[in-house]
């Protein structure tokens, strides 16, 4: 890794294109938004807080809000690839983008491993006599391959993947919500809002178990800053990223809170087994023909929709590493015809292939171990984003540059917050049993990472990370049109 003059190839040699229009931009967001967490992992979060974990929701996804406008503003002021992994590099300095830059491409590449593990859960539905690995195969092949297509290509099938999950939300949302107020029977419970407050009371573990929660939760929204690397390769990044972000409060409260809470209002949550996906449940006991074959085909898609967006996003923060000098030159190299990065595109099959082996060693519990430990990964990025966009807030004040339009409001009051917030959920890994494996997995990637820093980075990987003068204050329409 070490980086000389040459390291870092200039622009004309491999760049990236600019394919991903603003309807690109805003599916890629939904795709990352509304994944495996959501459809999977909610039966978890249910069975940890009952009802009360739409409050985690509520609360997650309101920091997750901060996160993402701290994120937006870099992002429309400065729109690079590698997004904040360049960002952590300029306003905190060479070591903190090597940092920030691999632990997020950890997150990711567990993330998939989870993503791989429920598509094989829910091909089981359909092939129980087939070995989950099988599927496992088959997701890291096509995902992989339309990844190595050009950007464009990979923002189209992103659109209609996102867009399949989005109407089954909707679907459950507006068919459940007819059930509730008609008060017909399904799998023998009639649907009401009473559900979420007469099992037991709305918080049956208290304020503990909304706690507990929150490392499953917090895994639901990993990746949602995956948003952020699309600015390099978008073709009108001030408009798309402000209007993507400016939608992540409208997207959490219909596609987690209002769904989660026509679940529980169907299925009372303690019946909600965690066998299948809970959306699945819904479907099967509306007695609708097909029902629960179509929503399963729709979890699928969803997981299959994550796992593309996460193949983008690392093999797009690998290509921002090498480009500051943090990894091989190799992974700079883009194919000629479609511009794509290869080397870390391919990288991604070989991670996908470490998830097949561990789901043959530890099959059962997999999907909550990789939850875990993505959830470190995940604070630990949003906490760097956070610190990076305050010190570039501090930078502009202090070189007196014109503010941005599209800005952080209440800054720094919600910064303050939000830091507290992910420090919070990472003592709450450190301290719990089901988070210590995953805090102890984080903490030692950082120290590997950090030795690697000091002996493999050298050159132009040690000197700050140069981004382009392209502002936002040269245009100053966008705050008013984002």
């Amino acid at each position: 890794m070490s980086a000389t003059h040459d390291v870092v190839p200039t622009p004309t040699e491999d760049h990236l294109d600019r394919g991903l229009n603003p309807r690109h931009v805003q599916f890629i967001a939904l795709g990352t938004a509304i994944g495996t967490g959501l459809f999977f992992g909610s039966s978890e979060t249910i069975q940890a807080a009952g009802p009360a974990v739409l409050l985690a929701y509520l609360v997650a996804g309101a920091m997750v809000f901060i996160v993402m406008r701290a994120l937006g503003e870099m992002a429309v002021r400065h729109p690079v690839a590698g997004s904040f992994a360049q960002y952590t590099g300029s306003f905190l300095g060479p070591f903190a983008g090597f940092i920030t830059g691999w632990v997020f491409w950890l997150e990711l590449a567990v993330v998939a491993i989870a993503d791989m593990t429920a598509v094989a859960t829910y091909m089981g539905l359909w092939f129980p006599g087939v070995p989950g690995w099988v599927w496992m195969v088959a997701a890291l092949v096509l995902i992989g391959c339309l990844n190595l297509m050009a950007v464009r290509v990979f923002g189209e099938m992103e659109f209609w993947f996102s867009l399949i999950k989005v109407l089954a939300i909707l679907a459950l949302v507006v068919g459940g919500l007819v059930l509730i107020f008609w008060g017909k029977d399904v799998g023998g419970t009639t649907p009401d809002f009473a559900n979420l407050w007469s099992n037991d009371g709305f918080a049956p573990f208290g304020l503990w178990g909304i706690v507990m929660s929150l490392s499953v939760v917090v895994f639901s929204f990993g990746g949602i800053e995956t948003l952020g690397m699309t600015a390099g390769e978008a073709d009108d990044p001030d408009r798309s990223i402000a209007r993507a972000v400016n939608t992540v409060p409208v997207r959490i409260l219909l596609f987690y809170v209002a769904a989660l809470a026509v679940i529980m209002s169907i299925i009372p949550w303690d019946e909600v087994t965690g066998e299948t996906s809970p959306f699945v449940e819904v479907f099967a006991a509306l007695d609708i023909p097909a029902a629960e074959h179509i929503m399963n085909f729709v979890v699928i898609t969803a997981a299959l929709s994550a796992m593309n967006a996460i193949f983008y996003a690392c093999s797009r923060t690998m290509y921002g590493l090498a480009e500051q000098g943090h990894a091989p030159r190799v992974f700079h190299h883009v194919s000629r015809r479609a511009h794509i990065p290869v080397v870390p595109v391919l990288i991604m099959f070989v991670t996908g292939a470490v998830g097949i082996a561990l789901f043959l060693t530890i099959e059962d519990r997999l999907f909550f171990y990789v939850a875990a430990i993505a959830t470190f990964a995940t604070v630990f990025t949003w906490l760097m984003i956070l610190l990076a966009h305050w010190r570039m807030r501090a930078r502009m004040i202090r070189e007196g540059a014109p503010d941005t339009p599209y800005r952080m409001p209440f800054f720094p009051v919600l910064n303050s917050i939000a830091i507290v917030f992910m420090l919070g959920v990472i003592v709450l890994l450190a301290t719990t049993d089901s988070g210590r494996n995953a805090f102890y997995v984080g903490a030692g990637a950082l120290v590997l990472l950090t030795l690697a820093y000091f002996t493999l980075v050298r050159g132009e990987g040690r000197a700050p990370v140069d981004l382009p003068a392209h502002t936002i204050e040269q245009r100053p329409d966008v705050g008013s049109r984002a």
